[in-house]
């Protein structure tokens, strides 16, 4: 029992309201207050007598509080406490309970009941722990769920921006269709005649001699869209020589070959435009018994016949007049006389003061009496092949400067010839200048040692060729410039002066063409001759030797390359010779070349498989808060635009720059860009300038392409070989691309795929392309599903982030004529070779001269040339090594153009996680890329890569902006 307090009224109980000892009495008190003290007092008598009453209810409540207070502490120990022996326990419970005067039976069934107390109060311990992990897990989970659902959220309201800038997009795309006054043009269709040629009145010699197209030339054959149609006439059924002579068969064979690959080729004679007739070169029927390096003995069983007058003219100009689609005056027809045997004698001209009529003439020899300019053309003979690589033909372009300065071998013949004073003095001048006290080699040889090779007693005074072929070329090899003296007797052009040239061409060695004020050169029309050679006035004779010496190495090399590929393009072989007589005629007509064929796509699926699909990965490669682009249908590049202006305004860049006046392309990557105004004013359609034209930052940046072209969009070819998982996680990373217009997989595998495996959707039409053959050239065939001028290779392991491959873009848009990628490589110069040879360099290095295709931005027009214009003997090596096409593309880019690439973004690899190893990883592979870059540059003759040591990051990257701004990328 608690002890009892004694709450009555002894002095010595303690009473609230006391202040002091005493009593509560202080004796020091004032009398003033006696009262206060009194009222105390009562009030106090007054409470205690209240306590008395209610003293035994108090007493109770805190006896329940301490027995409550008491049971609680004994329950929490045991709770609390860890299982323990019953022996080491036994204090315990002796402590709150005496169990010596239990019996043993009910001490037992204590025990028991206590045991059978801990056991389910440890159960409901465990469920109640379970459930706490329970709830911490769902916790876990809802908050995961949260974060999800807040990056689902950034993620919609980027879509939803991306949809409103895709529909105000769509409206502007619809208001210039509205408002559209120009045509949409694209390929011409072909509006040909259907009738054959007038019959007209012949014309005498002396109005054929003022002919000119505007007056000779029947125009209303010729629309701008008929393509150019051209009819050959069959040399065997419409033989025009006189008896007793014939046309070389190798010519007749080998035109008849090349013609038939010719695109402007018709069958039907109602349709041409103009009638092709070969009219030589014709060679007596005994020399047709002679063997050339090309043809093959020909007419041994014959027996040859002579003509009856020694000089007579080998075309029989009555039967010429006889040919079924003559017309009387020879109009729209073209005669051909195609020189390669016979160089010296006049068989060269064998149309000379013959009456041609309103005919064009075709050959290498003209009188200037006879030449009608800007009618007549002038080619050089067909000393050539037939057609394929010429590569094999030409020098190296390096060094610039050779063993000798100057050269050139010649003999007037017939000897009986004389020279005019100034041409005497020529000669004498340079005689002198050989033997100078010079540092300079000259080879300056007027007489050939041995005997010259022509022995034609019928040749026209001319300088004649010494030697052999082998012997001039190897001399031109070494020669630096060489001398061409133009023809005797006032002739603007000879067999012998073009063959001259010719072969200075194939060796590297500089024309300088002396007298070229007088003469007139090969397709003079189109080919700027200024380019490739000098042309000097016989009165610059005596300033020849300081001309030469001033001339620098780069203008040097710069001669010799465009020298080399006029000589490639157009005069190397028969097929070249044949394509450029047609592609001038056609030039000075306006009208536009045919369209350059495409690679037809055959699809890997049958027309009744329908490939299976799958929903693809979401937010994998783009950041949820950066909007890239809207989102917008498929959009083609638009094509042959400039069908009937760009060879009108760009002819001498096709034919000099671009070297392929032959075909008509949809799109060029020479293409010129507006003024910034006319995006504004009067030619805004397609254009999306950021902002609308006030500019801005990330946000304006990433609603708009802007830029100085129309809007256009990307195709994504992507080169795969059996391995279908890693295909399908590349295509499944492009969902949600902007400006992808379509991928195609190029399928490099002869199995098909699989018929379970599943294509992800990922927005746009995914064309999956069965290859020729396993080739890696098979990555830049132009194929005609391929709708967009920007066309990004990629590797099916490469792996790249959405804002990496649209910043490619947009630095391809300002770059169109260049490759624009990620991987950049160099090529090093071997200084432990004492030959000097060049190694492929993957290593991280602040100049680069080549970046991999691998993943890379190049114009359309280069798949087209690697395809139909880059040597076959680079693509064979491509497929004897399987490798190196990523190397021919750069090649051939930095050949055309004379440009390095452009780098963007600090990624130096795309190597892809986890999968399997490729190629590149062996050894054997840099090996393989060494031998192929030398062996490139013998073929082009050069190395044409060049240095670079900038690569190319966004406008404000790494720049402090305001808060409120963005910019461009996050992360570029």
């Amino acid at each position: 029992m608690p002890p009892a307090y004694d709450l009555g009224h002894s002095g010595e109980a303690y009473h609230p309201l006391d202040t002091g000892s005493g009593g509560g009495k202080d004796a020091c008190a004032p009398n003033s207050s006696a009262a206060q003290i009194r009222h105390s007092m009562g009030f106090r008598t007054s409470w205690m007598r209240q306590l008395r009453r209610y003293k035994l209810p108090i007493v109770l409540l805190m006896l329940l509080f301490l027995v409550s207070c008491l049971a609680y502490r004994i329950l929490s120990v045991e709770q609390d406490a860890p299982p323990m022996d019953i022996h080491r326990s036994s204090p315990l419970l002796d402590a709150y309970e005496d169990f010596s005067a239990m019996r043993a039976g009910d001490l037992k069934m204590r025990i028991e009941e206590m045991v059978r107390i801990k056991s389910t109060v440890s159960v409901e311990l465990r469920e109640l722990e379970s459930r706490r992990q329970k709830l911490q897990s769902d916790i876990s989970q809802y908050n995961q769920k949260i974060e999800e659902l807040k990056q689902e959220l950034l993620r919609e309201q980027t879509e939803l921006e991306r949809l409103k800038i895709s529909v105000e997009q769509a409206q502007v795309a619809q208001r210039e269709a509205v408002q559209r006054n120009t045509p949409d043009l694209a390929l011409p269709r072909s509006l040909l005649p259907n009738t054959l040629p007038r019959k007209n009145n012949p014309i005498t010699g002396g109005m054929a001699a003022s002919c000119e197209m505007h007056n000779c030339f029947n125009h209303s054959r010729c629309s701008l869209t008929s393509g150019f149609p051209v009819y050959l006439y069959d040399p065997d059924e419409h033989s025009v020589q006189r008896k007793g002579y014939d046309i070389d068969g190798f010519l007749k064979t080998t035109l008849k070959q090349t013609l038939g690959y010719n695109a402007h080729i018709v069958k039907d004679p109602k349709h041409a435009c103009i009638y092709l007739v070969l009219v030589g070169e014709a060679l007596l029927e005994q020399d047709l018994l002679r063997n050339n390096r090309y043809a093959a003995q020909e007419a041994e069983h014959q027996q040859p016949s002579t003509p009856t007058i020694e000089n007579d003219c080998p075309v029989d100009m009555e039967k010429l007049y006889s040919l079924p689609y003559w017309g009387g005056d020879g109009r729209n027809h073209v005669l051909l006389n195609l020189a390669r045997r016979d160089l010296t004698s006049h068989r060269t001209n064998p149309l000379y003061k013959q009456n041609t009529m309103r005919a064009i003439v075709v050959q290498s020899a003209f009188e200037r009496e006879q030449f009608r300019p800007g009618y007549d053309l002038i080619v050089p003979p067909i000393l050539g092949p037939p057609g394929g690589d010429v590569w094999q033909e030409c020098a190296e372009m390096v060094p610039a400067r050779r063993k000798y300065l100057l050269t050139y071998q010649g003999e007037l013949r017939p000897k009986q010839s004389s020279l005019n004073p100034l041409d005497a003095f020529i000669l004498e001048h340079l005689a002198d200048m050989a033997k100078g006290a010079t540092q300079d080699q000259f080879v300056l040889q007027f007489q050939c040692v041995p005997a010259t090779e022509q022995q034609e007693g019928d040749s026209l005074p001319d300088w004649t060729l010494c030697g052999s072929d082998s012997s001039r070329r190897q001399l031109l090899k070494d020669s630096t410039f060489s001398l061409i003296l133009p023809p005797l007797n006032g002739r603007v052009s000879s067999t012998l002066m073009l063959a001259r040239i010719y072969e200075a061409l194939r060796s590297g060695a500089v024309p300088v063409i002396l007298g070229a004020d007088e003469l007139r050169l090969p397709y003079a029309e189109t080919v700027d001759w200024r380019r490739t050679a000098l042309l000097l006035p016989k009165a610059r004779i005596t300033e020849l030797h300081f001309l030469l010496r001033a001339v620098q190495d780069a203008d040097l090399l710069l001669l010799r390359r465009q020298g080399r590929l006029i000589w490639e393009r157009y005069l190397s072989s028969v097929q070249a010779t044949v394509d450029t007589v047609i592609a001038s005629l056609r030039d000075r007509l306006g009208i536009p070349p045919r369209p350059v064929p495409s690679v037809i796509a055959q699809s890997v699926f049958n027309s009744t498989f329908i490939p299976l699909k799958s929903d693809p990965p979401v937010g994998l490669d783009t950041e949820p808060e950066e909007s890239l682009g809207p989102i917008e249908p498929p959009y083609p590049s638009p094509a042959f635009r400039r069908n009937y202006t760009i060879l009108r305004m760009q002819a001498k860049e096709a034919w000099n720059d671009w070297l392929d006046p032959f075909y008509l392309y949809p799109q060029l990557p020479f293409d010129p860009a507006l003024p910034s105004e006319a995006k504004f004013v009067g030619s805004h359609t397609g254009f999306r300038p950021i902002g609308k034209g006030l500019g801005g930052a990330g946000k304006e940046f990433g609603e708009s392409l802007g830029g100085n072209y129309p809007r256009e969009q990307f195709t994504i070819v992507m080169l795969t070989y059996e391995r279908e998982q890693v295909l399908m996680d590349s295509l499944g990373r492009l969902y949600g691309l902007p400006y992808l217009h379509k991928v195609v997989v190029v399928w490099n595998s002869p199995k098909p795929p699989l018929d379970d495996l599943r294509w992800p959707d990922i927005g746009v039409p995914v064309a999956v392309l069965r290859a020729p053959r396993n080739s890696l050239n098979n990555r830049f065939l132009p194929f005609d599903v391929i709708k967009t001028e920007a066309v990004l290779s990629v590797d099916d392991d490469a792996h790249l982030r959405h804002d990496e491959i649209l910043f490619g873009f947009r630095v391809w848009r300002e770059h169109r004529d260049r490759v624009v990628g990620f991987p950049g490589r160099y090529h090093a110069w071997d200084l432990g070779n004492p030959n000097g040879q060049w190694h492929y360099n993957s290593n991280y290095s602040c100049e680069l001269s080549m970046v991999l295709t691998g993943a890379a931005f190049v114009h359309k027009y280069y798949l087209y040339l690697y395809t139909y214009h880059l040597p076959q003997a680079i693509r064979d090596k491509v497929d004897e090594y399987m490798n190196c096409e990523d190397i021919a593309m750069n090649f051939l880019v930095s050949h055309i153009t004379r440009k390095p690439p452009v780098k963007v973004t600090s990624r130096w690899t795309f190597r892809c996680p986890g999968c399997p190893v490729s190629l590149s990883e062996d050894d054997t592979h840099f090996q393989e890329r060494h031998k192929c870059i030398n062996f490139f540059s013998r073929v082009f003759g050069y190395t044409p890569l060049l240095n670079t040591q900038y690569r190319a990051d966004s406008i404000l990257f790494k720049t402090r902006i305001p808060h409120d701004k963005q910019k461009c990328f996050k992360y570029i």
